[in-house]
């Protein structure tokens, strides 16, 4: 027990360590966006919906914005969709979406060929709009994302000096590297904001920088996560259902561990 008790605070303090800063030789564009990702065509159709918001209604699909984030990137390096090959049944299409869902992450992306098909359909969001109910099935549940445990991170206020900044680094980089990048927003102890979105692009503005961001629970139009050089923090500029104000922002899935 006092092995694992060692190990656990270990890791709490590396996850919350300021992380190191880039080498001056590292140089990023002043604007980005991953390649091939396009927010109107390569996102879900449904949302994940605010059970809070919507008391009393039947069969919501709520509290899935972790899986839907997750998804997102699993689509994005891991299937092909072939809008001329002949259409499955839903069964068929349920089992396509639990074989791309069952790929980590944090994997590198797959090259076409070896992707999973996804036939008669030209993207994610047609696909889903159209095969709502297969898609929802081969996502899966909910439950062990509620209890991943990195998520302890949104009861942690007092974040060392630098450690938004090194996130903002890590973000910046994976986004200049064609990556999409899952991330863990709150505002806690405010009960308004423990949640996740999916940064796609950036670009620089005076004083700071604009993540462009996908967020499960508002499908229709981009958000915005701002970083203010100045304060070294995070801003929800427009985050769906959240005040404009400071939150705390993590990198999820992007390792076994983390």
């Amino acid at each position: 027990m006092v092995r694992v008790a060692v190990l656990v605070l270990a890791v709490l303090a590396a996850a919350c360590a300021p992380a190191p800063a880039r080498p001056a030789a590292v140089s990023l564009p002043d604007t980005t966006s991953v390649p091939g990702f396009v927010f109107a065509t390569d996102t879900f159709a449904f949302r994940n919906d605010i059970r809070a918001r919507n008391r009393g209604v039947e069969n919501l699909y709520a509290n899935y914005c972790f899986v839907l984030a997750r998804s997102l990137r699993q689509f994005h390096q891991f299937a092909r969709f072939d809008p001329a090959a002949p259409r499955v049944d839903r069964a068929e299409y349920e089992r396509r979406v639990r074989a791309v869902v069952a790929r980590a992450p944090w994997r590198e992306p797959l090259p076409p060929d070896d992707r999973i098909v996804i036939p008669g359909y030209r993207n994610l969001r047609e696909f889903s709009a159209a095969e709502e109910v297969a898609v929802k099935a081969g996502l899966g549940g909910r439950l062990w994302t509620w209890l991943h445990w990195t998520n302890w991170r949104v009861t942690y206020e007092n974040l060392p000096p630098g450690h938004q900044a090194g996130v903002l680094g890590e973000i910046s980089e994976e986004l200049a590297g064609g990556r999409l990048v899952q991330l863990l927003v709150t505002n806690w102890p405010k009960p308004e904001l423990n949640h996740t979105v999916v940064a796609y692009g950036y670009r620089t503005r005076p004083g700071g920088l604009e993540l462009a961001v996908w967020d499960p629970n508002d499908p229709g139009a981009p958000g915005v996560v701002t970083f203010d050089t100045a304060h070294q923090r995070f801003w929800a500029t427009r985050v769906y259902d959240t005040e404009p104000g400071a939150i705390r922002v993590f990198r999820m899935y992007y390792s076994w561990f983390l």
